[in-house]
């Protein structure tokens, strides 16, 4: 099993920007290592989206059109941390945020739920208008 602990959430104005940070933990992250880590988030009344995701040795990125230039992720692999800068706030923003985890280091299709092994329990990032 791979624990998944997120922090960092809060409320912000609009143009605002908070940094959201998981850190990975648990056996089977220690014996297999990790592939990919990523950021999705929800709405709500929507569904899951896909929001970023990074390989964990390689560095290589993705994001989603929304987010892309406003928001970054990296990794601390000696913290075993991914961070979510959040720049350039908008209330669309709003919703809570997930970590998650995944054996496979490719991140040419990571944009599915179904994609990911391991889950946070999300925190609350709130942007107000």
């Amino acid at each position: 099993q791979v624990q998944l602990v997120e922090s960092g959430g809060g409320l912000v104005q609009a143009g605002g920007s908070l940094r959201l940070s998981c850190t990975a933990s648990g056996r089977t992250f220690s014996i297999y290592g990790m592939g990919a880590m990523g950021w999705f988030r929800q709405a709500p009344g929507k569904e899951r989206e896909f929001v970023a995701a990074i390989s964990w040795s390689g560095g290589s990125t993705t994001y989603a059109d929304s987010v892309k230039g406003r928001f970054t992720i990296s990794r601390d692999q000696v913290k075993k941390t991914v961070y979510l800068q959040m720049n350039s706030l908008k209330p669309e923003d709003t919703g809570v945020y997930y970590c998650a985890s995944r054996y496979s280091e490719t991140i040419l299709v990571v944009r599915s739920n179904h994609d990911w092994n391991y889950w946070g329990q999300g925190t609350q990032v709130t942007v107000s208008s």
